[in-house]
């Protein structure tokens, strides 16, 4: 008798700890099965999408240019390219090829001069002249522009009749030819919404270039042409 007691008082026993691991077990495998793996990135779904524009000035260049058209073939990104007359000839192709693939190309005078030191006529030759030579190489007639140097007054847009696109964040790629350092820069300053300078002229800013598209691309980010976002 008393082995049949022992017997069934250990059964209970058994039943009560199994009764208990179970209910511990369930929800905690729901929890980690559920729950994402420590570093797994976040679903795009989940992400805050946030939007900057890329644009570069000074080019078109015949050797960085096309590299950087590449990349951002590659990315499926477009961007913005301010070109200076000075610099096109020779280089058509190259402007042809910015907007068949879908990049806005805007205007960046004939030189790079401070507009606001030149005479009224000169400025207003200086982007009438570089707005030809864009509209008989790619059909298309620039309708923005960036002064050199952000050097403008409210005179000479009128006169130009150009939308004037400066910058939120300038890379100051012209100064600092380091790739990281650039990349860092413009990634650390970036907010939603930004219009960042670059230059098309320098084998440090199209290889930052693309840097930051892939770096700010991982985390949610996209890229649009400077007339997708709102320009003062």
């Amino acid at each position: 008798m008393r082995e049949w007691v022992r017997g069934a008082a250990l059964g209970m026993l058994a039943a009560l700890i199994l009764t208990a691991a179970i209910s511990f077990l369930i929800p905690r495998t729901v929890r980690e099965s559920s729950a994402p793996e420590a570093g797994e990135n976040s679903s795009p779904e989940d992400r805050e999408v946030r939007t900057a524009a890329l644009t570069f000035d000074d080019g078109p260049h015949p050797v960085w240019t096309p590299l950087l058209l590449d990349g951002l073939k590659e990315r499926g990104v477009k961007a913005t390219f301010f070109l200076m007359g000075e610099n096109i000839p020779g280089n058509e192709e190259i402007v042809e090829r910015m907007v068949r693939e879908g990049h806005l190309v805007g205007n960046h005078s004939y030189r790079h001069e401070q507009l606001t030191q030149e005479g009224l006529e000169q400025v207003c030759q200086s982007f009438e002249k570089t707005g030809q030579m864009i509209e008989e190489i790619a059909g298309i007639r620039p309708e923005y522009a960036r002064p050199p140097y952000g050097d403008w007054n409210e005179e000479l847009e009128c006169r130009t009749e150009l939308t004037t696109v400066l910058w939120d964040v300038d890379s100051l790629d012209w100064s600092d030819k380091d790739r990281r350092r650039i990349t860092d820069k413009v990634c650390r300053e970036i907010e939603d919404g930004d219009i960042v300078l670059m230059h098309d002229i320098f084998q440090s800013s199209q290889e930052a270039a693309l840097d930051i598209i892939d770096r700010l691309s991982a985390d949610g980010w996209q890229f649009v042409t400077a007339d997708e976002l709102t320009v003062d």
